[in-house]
């Protein structure tokens, strides 16, 4: 009896799938996809018939939907990465996850909003993986911007500073509400908490944040 696959198999067979998809849509684009049809937008092919097609073992197909996607993706991302290599990886993660829960997709709501849920879930992930990694940098070692904006340069990198040591709870809120400029329903349907908790957890959170920046200011 063969063995069950691992999830590094998994996570492997996955890419592997994406980077066979690209190549056949990069293929197909030279060639005209769909026999000529991308000549026009309107004969392009829905989110929900891409699914199908994925489903239906078409690599190119699920490339397709990245390439969509990944604008939005990398802009949820690039919020919760501190360098290029965790935006990288964090976005291959929610490529990965959002390929293998392909079939859980309902269409009950829009595909990207499905994806968006992940890709929170998953930078949400990330924080609660990295928490003790963001305690190390100190105040003093920050950098500041030109002499002739040093004021803002160094208000701005104190913020992130500060950010930064919250807690992954705290720190997803504040992005949400404050930085994305989400509403709280949008943040409880992102994070599949109900509104009152984000308003909790808003709470919570900005006054950790007061408090870290109020004993940043008498350092």
């Amino acid at each position: 009896m063969a063995p069950a696959p691992s999830c590094a198999d998994e996570r492997t067979e996955a890419c592997a799938r994406i980077d066979r998809g690209a190549a056949a849509v990069a293929k197909r684009a030279s060639e005209g996809y769909n026999n000529g049809a991308m000549n026009a937008r309107v004969d392009e092919p829905t989110d929900e018939r891409l699914i199908q097609d994925t489903l239906a073992g078409r690599d190119d197909a699920y490339a397709e939907l990245v390439r969509r996607h990944k604008r939005k993706v990398f802009g949820i991302a690039a919020r919760f990465a501190r360098n290029d290599h965790e935006l990288d990886d964090i976005c291959q993660e929610v490529f990965i996850k959002v390929y293998h829960h392909l079939g859980q997709f309902r269409a009950t709501a829009p595909f990207e909003h499905w994806v968006s849920r992940i890709a929170v879930r998953c930078c949400y992930d990330f924080l609660r993986r990295t928490r003790h990694d963001r305690h190390q940098v100190p105040l003093d070692g920050l950098e500041l911007g030109a002499p002739d904006n040093v004021s803002a340069a160094r208000a701005a990198e104190v913020v992130h500073w500060a950010v930064a040591r919250l807690s992954a709870d705290d720190r997803l809120v504040i992005i949400l509400l404050e930085l994305e400029e989400k509403s709280v329903r949008e943040a409880a349907e992102l994070t599949g908490w109900s509104e009152s908790n984000v308003k909790v957890r808003a709470h919570r959170a900005r006054k950790a944040l007061r408090r870290i920046l109020e004993q940043s200011h008498e350092r």
